[in-house]
């Protein structure tokens, strides 16, 4: 027995039985693909912010730089990269925070880098430190 054809309502074409499984699976790969890429593109950015943040305080601790110099940063970044969001003087805080609460690049890269930035932030936000600047 023949495998029954498969009728589109926007067109006349008659397609393959089979055709709606093969649709169903490429949907699925190309959302499972679209999820790796978001967590591939949040672990790089959590990965540039720990950076971004072990500098800023490498320089507060060598040069004494202070809320200032951040707020300067920040406007600066802002300025360079305009279409870009995440360096306000708020956010740099933060990432000067999470290099201090997350010195080992390994756990930051196996652990940290899976949970989104704004879950870390408000994960941060909720752990005083007698070191926070």
């Amino acid at each position: 027995m023949a495998a029954p054809r498969v009728f589109v309502s926007s067109t006349t074409q008659t397609l393959p039985g089979n055709y709606g499984e093969f649709l169903t699976n490429l949907k699925q790969k190309i959302r499972s693909t679209q999820l790796k890429a978001a967590v591939s593109v949040n672990s790089e950015m959590i990965l540039l912010y720990w950076d971004i943040g072990r500098q800023i305080l490498a320089r507060q601790d060598n040069e004494g730089w202070g809320t200032r110099i951040v707020d300067r940063l920040s406007t600066d970044l802002r300025r360079s990269f305009p279409d870009l969001k995440g360096f306000s003087s708020r956010n740099l805080k933060y990432m000067r925070k999470l290099a201090l609460l997350y010195p080992d690049i390994q756990f930051v890269q196996q652990a940290v880098a899976q949970i989104p930035w704004g879950h870390m932030v408000r994960l941060m936000g909720l752990i005083k430190n007698g070191q926070e600047q």
